[in-house]
């Protein structure tokens, strides 16, 4: 009598799935069904997305601090929310070629220095993942006395952050479709939500929340700034020619 065996990790096959490694040992043919199944997933996934939104545009503090002590289920995850934020302003901006009008470091094309943040502008969605951790350090120096670590403080940036990116999409959007400057209204705007959301996160009723989260993350793009020339300028002077 032939064994039949798992063609994932050769095991004894006694089921329709291997008792080893759960490997489906008669996969369904792609049809109507399978289509139909994945299309609801991707549904579901937009779904999820759109609920976080509406809900970070709402109610940002308490339904981020609900994600991190009470219900997950609620929300798309965080990295994942602010990937596809970071995705679509990085699209809208190629696209349009938004940022080659506002933001223009000048310096010698060949250094360190120029490539780093040649980088930054090109890939500023990107960028704001970085810059998090920056930010997400002086949350924790400021608001000390709350009981959150900087992995939770980094959920909350990712939700914050992630909405401010789709913020400035909308303004790039606005931008490329009718030529008129608009990114600086979509600046202003989404360093206004950044403040109002981490203020409401901590504490809505006290005006010193908001200065305190204003000057985290003002603190937080400087600090990611000075650190990227460093390392650009230290590279450079390695690298330098003797």
């Amino acid at each position: 009598m032939i064994m039949a065996l798992c063609k994932h990790c050769q095991n004894e096959l006694t089921g329709p799935y291997c008792s080893q490694c759960g490997h489906n040992a008669n996969p369904k043919r792609i049809d109507r069904h399978y289509i139909q199944h994945e299309i609801e997933h991707v549904l579901h996934f937009e779904k999820g997305i759109l609920v976080t939104i509406k809900e970070l545009v709402t109610e940002p503090g308490r339904n981020v601090r609900d994600y991190l002590k009470e219900d997950r289920s609620k929300l798309v995850k965080p990295i994942i929310f602010i990937i596809v934020a970071s995705l679509i302003y990085s699209l809208i901006n190629h696209f349009f070629h938004i940022e080659d009008g506002y933001m223009n470091y000048q310096g010698d094309k060949n250094s360190a220095t120029t490539k780093i943040m040649a980088w930054v502008q090109n890939h500023y969605g990107y960028a704001n993942i970085i810059m998090g951790v920056f930010i997400a350090f002086w949350l924790k120096v400021f608001f000390r006395r709350y009981d959150y670590n900087f992995f939770e403080l980094l959920i909350l940036l990712c939700f914050v952050v992630g909405m401010a990116m789709l913020i400035f999409s909308l303004f790039a959007l606005a931008q490329g479709i009718t030529n008129i400057n608009m990114m600086t209204i979509g600046g202003v705007a989404g360093f206004f939500y950044i403040t109002w959301a981490i203020g409401q996160f901590f504490d809505k009723r006290k005006p010193v929340s908001y200065i305190k989260a204003f000057t985290s993350y003002l603190l937080g793009m400087i600090s990611f700034t000075i650190v990227a020339l460093l390392i650009g300028v230290a590279t450079d002077l390695i690298l330098k020619p003797h």
